[in-house]
């Protein structure tokens, strides 16, 4: 079974709401969770404290650890992925305006951990925004998502055409290449957005400031800082961030319609999962997984998301809960089915 933990098809969830009245709708929920937008400067203050602090002093004793040892020093880079993670995260908030009152601090803010985790923050607040306003829309697909095709689209392709999407959706793509091309390569140029001066000016500055840092990074300590701690640090926080983009959204009775029968709320509250995490991974993924929530109303700082599910345990108990385990059945769905509103594996495409 893919997905979920008690898994439902589309069908289930409407006989559900039909057969119990009170049973809100999306679109109802957003009255609700706007109680819970306002961030706190202080607590917001201290998030990005204890996040970035750290992330520094590892990179520091790693450094440090190359005149020791050099598995130990990997070792810390490796740690430290974990840390920058959560910067991201925090990253995200600030392009949501989810992280101070002040937008222009946020934005501020959000630019300068762009740098850290290489990714232009203008550019990327951009594609994500049109993320969050297409997610689930077959006919809006192409920025900001993972690229999936229909069933029907797949079986049109030509030979090459099969074998290109299903090289594009293997997991070695998507999880081995995918984090290092993104991250390396397509993050330095403002891709969907080549014909604006501000996301130039975006990826550009960005640009000049990473390779600002690693030039420094290398005139004082060589090579080995690069190859030891900077690679390993960034390429496994982007690994686990591009996993968990994947999980949010590529589940088996996720949702996908076409325009005139999409809508903005029960794509957001029905096509992002809830991944249930343990304690400590919650944590260094700033409770991203909790992405039904953040989906439906994306102004809510991410260290308020546990009290939403804290104080309306319906929305933690739905069926698109899953677990770590059972989020690996994911990376073999890979085909929408329209008639029965499933994600498919190619056997199961196959078998229709």
């Amino acid at each position: 079974m893919a997905a979920n933990s008690s898994p439902r098809t589309q069908a289930e969830t409407q006989a559900k709401t039909e057969t119990h009245p009170g049973t809100r709708s999306a679109r109802e929920w957003v009255s609700t969770l706007a109680e819970y937008r306002d961030p706190n400067t202080l607590r917001s203050s201290i998030e990005l404290a204890i996040s970035l602090l750290p992330f520094l002093a590892l990179w520091a004793l790693a450094w440090w650890a190359l005149s020791v040892s050099y598995v130990l020093a990997f070792a810390l880079s490796i740690l430290n992925a974990a840390f920058l993670l959560r910067l991201f995260a925090i990253q995200h908030d600030c392009g949501h305006g989810a992280y101070y009152k002040n937008r222009q601090l946020s934005d501020w803010i959000g630019r300068g951990l762009g740098v850290l985790t290489l990714t232009p923050y203008d550019v990327w607040r951009r594609t994500h925004s049109v993320h969050h306003s297409t997610a689930g829309n077959l006919d809006k697909r192409g920025m900001g998502d993972v690229h999936t095709l229909t069933v029907a689209e797949y079986n049109a392709l030509s030979r090459w055409g099969r074998l290109h999407y299903r090289l594009y959706r293997h997991p070695v793509t998507l999880f081995g290449l995918g984090p290092s091309y993104l991250f390396y390569l397509q993050n330095r140029l403002p891709i969907g957005l080549m014909n604006s001066a501000r996301y130039w000016i975006s990826a550009m500055l960005t640009n000049l400031a990473i390779i600002a840092a690693l030039g420094a990074i290398y005139w004082f300590g060589g090579l080995m800082p690069l190859l030891l701690i900077f690679v390993p640090t960034t390429l496994v926080a982007a690994t686990a961030g591009v996993w968990l983009f994947y999980v949010q959204h590529q589940f088996e009775t996720t949702q996908w319609d076409m325009n005139e029968n999409w809508n903005l709320h029960e794509a957001a509250l029905h096509g992002s999962s809830y991944y249930r995490l343990p304690k400590l991974l919650q944590w260094f993924s700033a409770n991203i997984g909790i992405h039904h929530v953040h989906h439906l109303y994306s102004r809510i700082p991410f260290y308020r998301l546990p009290d939403v599910l804290r104080d309306h345990a319906e929305l933690a108990e739905e069926a698109y809960t899953m677990t770590i385990r059972e989020s690996f059945a994911n990376a073999r769905l890979h085909l929408w089915d329209e008639n029965s509103k499933r994600l498919l594996s190619f056997a199961q495409a196959r078998a229709l």
